[in-house]
């Protein structure tokens, strides 16, 4: 049987859903042609494995989420525990990023490094879909750096960020 909902409450009800579904964190960078810009993002999705693919979506068209949606080309950058500072600044669109106390450098591509805890997908933009109040963008992974040691993933989960790790395995 199939429940019809009016708009308002289909809306926090499926905000309610997916606040309650666990998502990976991600910070995604790219060169916007005056200067480096990123977000912190939890929308970033593995495609296809061969070839490499990944999407993601962006909820502005205004500021850094608008210069990503211009980019041609973004650094994904997989977090861990370990970045959970480097997450909040890039969520808060307010906070300094890029900035000389920062660890980041630039790929020789010049794409925004951040050097943190998780792998870095170099990607290439294939595609730009309009979707409801939102941008999805599927992107053609070019390159990965990876950690010397790979450490616990962030995810995000009711509005706060968590840590996966052997405390969180279920017995099977």
């Amino acid at each position: 049987m199939t429940v019809q909902l009016q708009a308002p409450r289909l809306t926090s009800d499926f905000k309610a859903a997916f606040g309650g579904h666990p998502a990976g964190v991600a910070i995604i960078t790219a060169d916007s042609g005056t200067g480096p810009v990123g977000i912190t993002a939890s929308s970033v999705a593995s495609v296809s494995a061969e070839p490499p693919l990944l999407a993601f979506s962006l909820a502005a068209n205004r500021g850094s989420a608008a210069a990503l949606a211009a980019a041609d080309s973004v650094a994904v950058h997989l977090l861990t525990a370990t970045d959970r500072d480097l997450a909040r600044i890039f969520a808060d669109s307010q906070s300094e990023r890029f900035t000389d106390a920062m660890a980041w450098s630039r790929m020789e591509t010049g794409e925004p490094l951040l050097l943190h805890g998780g792998y870095t997908l170099r990607c290439r933009v294939l595609s730009r879909t309009p979707a409801g109040g939102s941008l999805l963008l599927a992107a053609e992974v070019l390159e990965i750096i990876s950690p010397e040691t790979v450490g616990a993933p962030m995810v995000y989960h009711s509005r706060v960020f968590h840590s996966l790790g052997e405390h969180s395995v279920l017995a099977g």
